[in-house]
């Protein structure tokens, strides 16, 4: 069951149950008045049980109660409300008792509307104890039957018209699901973006850097080397995505890493703190300063730089700047693959929603600045200490605007349907039956007719627009309200005295059904100003023939309760169904969008860091375990080798991600710039015209290139052909190093082998020949040029 059924089910109980206890109230009290003195303790005794039902029903609403003993009480005051017409007597007893049974066995309806035996049932009880009721008051008549059948309608069209709204929130909640599966897909997908970057880059930042690093040769102090391999480690194994809460940034980047020995660069801080802000945002600024500080110590040519960060007093934007007056750099220059500031810095500030800037020229030192803007988000008590909270996108106000409108529209939809039911069935039934039989009664009776007619124009005009998914217009809206009060007003004037909300009075109670269905989008208010208009020019039309009798305006009064006060009632559930019911459950499908989003998140996040991870465990992390506790040396021209193919490999992997027109060229290019770095020549061909290319098949296509350009010391030349049915990527390394380990030949144990990729790898004397081939699938669904 979903949030808006539950809550119509809900919401529809409590409106039966205070309905119901307020008729019977009413009544009851109307009944001890008209009773006469010597009936009074029997007739309190008829009505004490109705009441101490209602009661009872009540205390039910905030702590259950059985469900057979509520039944029980209920079908019991029932009867005997039905049997209390002999007792009270006078005039207006039957009348009081028609309505109190008529309107509690129509909330009872609403009451147990998902139990529909248990309100059928108690609809027959009423109706039973109402016939018994009215034959032993009046032992001379027969029972009257049209109280009865009017009883049975009222409530068909109860449970006709709660089907109706529960079918409609049945569809809300049905589309609200789908829509919420694919936003859900979509967070999901973009948290897994997020983490997949951050993942990069601390890849970037620490294993890659340190790989290249031992990879570029031994003429240095490695002192720095083992920590540094343990460190990353420990990031590479820790989980991204999981900060939450807040953290001092102030106290984060007085720990920013300053390297070690040579590569030490020496900060001057002058930080204003504290600064508070989310861990996200933190956490990604002292990432970024500390990939910067790096950069310092490799490329500009001094060990000093200044630190420092501020919040700005006027709009609140924390502010981190780190400059050198070093070499500087032409920023037009740095190629895009280059991962140091567009992912490391630059992508890590767009991932938290804030920027990052570089300023820098040749001979004028470097400055980075970070810049995030606080929107004053507060953190809340204790979110410090879950940390293994899941991060999770929040809906926006304009998200939860659209679901609540979607479900009133449902729900509208579904009040609107019901009304014009109602209204069809009424007139057609109850209402075209008072008409025909009542036509010498009515002066003149073409008038009657008339506005018989018009009734039926409104519905019809009415119904129409609400078939055809259209709301009322205004102008038609306020043409067809005129319309109904003026049959209102036609036919309270077209009748004889006494005959009004009597049998012949068919208008009098299906007016305001019109109105509720032309009405119901709207505040009760208005409707309840319509039905005081109605109400009024009834009553003038009666005051016009002559001032009632007390005993005919009793009854009169009644007649109003059972039909206007219904309506009344009918309007204000519907409000409340619209105004409160449809927001509650929005904001209850958030909710639980949000906590299956995080369960989601956190699922696919777990899923992915531990593939990475173990894409990590056949060669990477190894060479880390080795260098981080002195089993490796960098002095080993085969550590060497395989950092370097471990490094290449690690540059095609980021990418990966980049958009442009040919990926496996790109990738390529990766892998050949890190050989380049190593002093390696390297002469790229390309024949063909490319194609697409899976990722899983450029993987494999490209890793026997990776490694034995890493594996080159002097030369390289690498061949890519593309042809109609296949493509074939090729490299010959000349004075290539010899293999002392079968990892470095062979493909990570990451990258599933694909039937339709081939490598060949030879070797002649110093030379080897490598070539991955990828031969088009049928299946594949990929069309090579």
């Amino acid at each position: 069951m979903g949030n808006s059924e539950r809550l119509v089910n809900r919401t529809v109980e409590r409106y039966g149950v205070w309905l119901r206890s307020a008729v019977v109230l009413l009544c009851g009290a109307l009944g001890l008045v008209w009773a006469d003195a010597s009936d009074v303790s029997r007739a309190l005794a008829l009505l004490a049980p109705a009441v101490l039902a209602c009661g009872v029903r009540l205390r039910a609403l905030r702590r259950p109660l059985p469900l057979a003993l509520i039944w029980t009480l209920d079908a019991a005051a029932l009867a005997l409300l039905g049997l209390a017409q002999p007792v009270l007597g006078g005039e207006g007893a039957n009348a009081m008792v028609e309505v109190a049974v008529g309107i509690s066995v129509i909330a009872f309806q609403f009451e147990w509307a998902t139990r529909p035996v248990a309100g059928a049932a108690l609809a027959v009880v009423g109706g039973v104890a109402c016939v018994l009721g009215d034959l032993l008051s009046s032992p001379a008549h027969g029972p009257d039957v049209v109280p009865l059948v009017r009883m049975l309608i009222q409530v068909g069209l109860s449970r006709a018209g709660y089907l109706i709204v529960r079918a409609r929130a049945r569809a809300a909640d049905r589309s609200a699901a789908v829509r919420a599966a694919l936003r859900r897909e979509a967070e999901v997908a973009a948290a897994r973006r997020a983490t997949e970057r951050e993942y990069l880059a601390t890849l970037h930042d620490t294993a890659s850097a340190t790989l290249l690093m031992v990879s570029q040769g031994d003429s240095r102090d490695w002192s720095w080397l083992p920590p540094r391999a343990r460190q990353d480690l420990e990031a590479l194994s820790a989980m991204p995505g999981f900060e939450t809460g807040s953290v001092d940034l102030a106290a984060l980047l007085s720990c920013v890493p300053e390297g070690e020995g040579q590569a030490r660069v020496r900060l001057t801080t002058h930080i204003e703190g504290p600064l508070a802000i989310p861990s996200g945002p933190g956490l990604a600024i002292f990432n970024g300063v500390r990939e910067a500080v790096t950069n310092v110590s490799r490329h500009s040519g001094v060990r000093e730089a200044e630190l420092r960060a501020w919040r700005g007093e006027s709009d609140g934007v924390v502010v981190v700047e780190l400059s050198d007056a070093g070499r500087g750099f032409d920023l037009d220059s740095v190629p895009m693959h280059r991962r140091g500031i567009s992912g490391s810095i630059i992508g890590r500030m767009r991932a938290v929603e804030g920027t990052a800037s570089i300023t820098s020229r040749p001979g004028a030192g470097t400055r980075v600045r970070w810049r995030w803007p606080d929107r004053d988000r507060e953190p809340r008590a204790g979110d410090e200490g879950r940390a293994a909270d899941v991060p999770c996108p929040p809906r926006t106000p304009a998200q939860h605007t659209a679901a609540v409108r979607f479900i009133r529209g449902q729900l509208l939809y579904g009040a609107q349907l019901v009304a014009l039911l109602i209204c069809l069935v009424w007139q057609f039934t109850i209402s075209l039956r008072r008409l025909l039989a009542h036509q010498d009664v009515y002066d003149p009776a073409w008038a009657q007719t008339a506005a018989f007619l018009c009734l039926v124009a409104v519905a019809v005009t009415g119904g129409a627009c609400l078939l055809r998914g259209r709301r009322i217009p205004p102008g038609v809206r306020g043409w067809c309200l005129g319309a109904v009060l003026a049959v209102s007003a036609v036919s309270a004037y077209t009748l004889p005295p006494g005959h009004s909300t009597g049998p012949a009075d068919w208008a009098f109670g299906v007016v305001g059904w019109h109105a509720l269905f032309l009405l119901a989008d709207l505040r009760v208010r208005v409707y309840a100003a319509f039905l005081g208009a109605h109400i009024g020019i009834n009553a003038a039309a009666v005051v016009w023939h002559g001032a009632p009798a007390a005993a005919e305006a009793a009854v009169l009064g009644l007649a109003t309760v059972g039909s206007c006060g219904l309506q009344l009632a009918i309007g204000v559930l519907m409000t409340h169904l619209l105004r409160d019911t449809a927001p509650a459950a929005g904001s209850a499908a958030a909710r639980e969008e949000e906590l299956r989003t995080r369960e989601r998140i956190h699922e696919h996040l777990q899923s992915d860091h531990k593939e990475r991870y173990r894409a990590l465990t056949a060669t990477t992390v190894p060479l880390l375990v080795g260098l981080g506790h002195g089993v490796l040396s960098p002095h080993d021209e085969e550590v060497r080798l395989r950092c370097g193919v471990e490094g290449a490999r690690m540059r095609r992997l980021f990418a990966e991600g980049d958009a442009v027109a040919d990926p496996l060229l790109n990738e390529l290019r990766a892998c050949v710039e890190v050989a380049e770095h190593q002093g390696v020549k390297v002469n790229l061909a390309v024949r063909g015209r490319p194609g697409e290319v899976p990722v899983e098949v450029r993987r494999e296509l490209i890793d026997p290139v990776a490694v034995t350009l890493g594996r080159t010391r002097s030369a390289a030349r690498v061949t890519v052909v593309w042809t109609p049915g296949a493509v074939r990527v090729s490299v010959v390394g000349i004075d290539c190093a010899d293999d002392r380990t079968e990892a470095a030949a062979v493909p990570s144990q990451s990258r599933a082998a694909d039937p339709h990729v081939s490598v060949v790898r030879t070797r002649r004397g110093e030379s080897v020949w490598a070539e991955a081939s990828w031969s088009r699938s049928v299946s594949s669904g990929v069309v090579l040029p």
